[in-house]
Parts: structure tokens; C-alpha cells; sequence
């Protein structure tokens, strides 16, 4: 599976930016895709996650309700939609594919990153 990330950026405090991955690979469909975040000179945090029929989500306490996870599998596509952003949320985001969406370590493949930096 290879995933590929973008839509990174520079935003002020309050805004809102969409995260896009674009996932491509055999049985691409039959993974959960997930969004994970790394803040400068921090562990990477699982922020949201979304099953493989796309009907079950997870999201951290971090950014429940203002972060929102979207799936398309005819497109193959998992996009993150961030609003009420703040300085925190800056960190390098990643997409990423596993087996399940409740579990952070069941996630083996990986995309790039992206940079998000809110400014204050």
C-alpha cells in the first residue's frame, strides 16, 4: 500500500485546512486509514482514524469535534478536514494504513507527512 499526502500549509489560529491522502495498492480497501500528527520535537499522536467501510470513526480527545475524518473508497482517498484550528495542532501529519482503526499500532504503512503550522 502507498499513500500520499498533501494539503499541508500555513493557517491561522481558528481557520480551517483539509488534509488529503490518496492511498494505492493491492486490497487498498480492506484497511483502515487513519490520520497521525507529529509535533516538533514530540511522539507521533493518533488523532483520527476510519474503518474500512468508512461507518465507524475514531478521533483523540485532542480534536474531537473539530477535526473530521472522510473515506472514499471509489476514489481511494481519506481526507482530513481540521476547523477551530490552533497553535498545537502545528505538526507534521501522516496518513496511514492498518489493520483496524481502534488500535494506533495496527497501522504499518505510511505516507510522507505533511506540514501544518498554525499561527497565533
Amino acid at each position: 500500500v502507498q499513500l500520499q499526502a498533501s494539503g499541508g500549509g500555513l493557517v491561522q489560529s481558528g481557520g480551517s485546512l483539509r488534509l488529503s491522502c490518496a492511498a494505492s495498492g493491492r486490497f487498498v480497501n480492506s484497511y483502515a486509514l487513519g490520520w497521525f500528527r507529529q509535533p516538533p520535537g514530540k511522539e507521533r499522536e493518533y488523532v483520527a482514524g476510519v474503518s474500512r467501510g468508512g461507518g465507524t470513526t475514531y478521533y483523540s480527545d485532542s480534536v474531537k469535534d473539530r477535526f473530521t475524518i472522510f473515506r472514499e473508497n471509489d476514489n481511494n482517498t481519506v481526507d482530513l478536514q481540521m476547523n477551530s484550528l490552533k497553535p498545537e495542532d502545528t505538526a507534521v501529519y501522516f496518513c496511514a494504513a492498518g489493520t483496524t482503526y481502534a488500535s494506533r499500532r495496527s497501522y504499518k504503512y505510511w505516507g510522507q507527512g505533511t506540514l501544518v503550522t498554525v499561527s497565533s
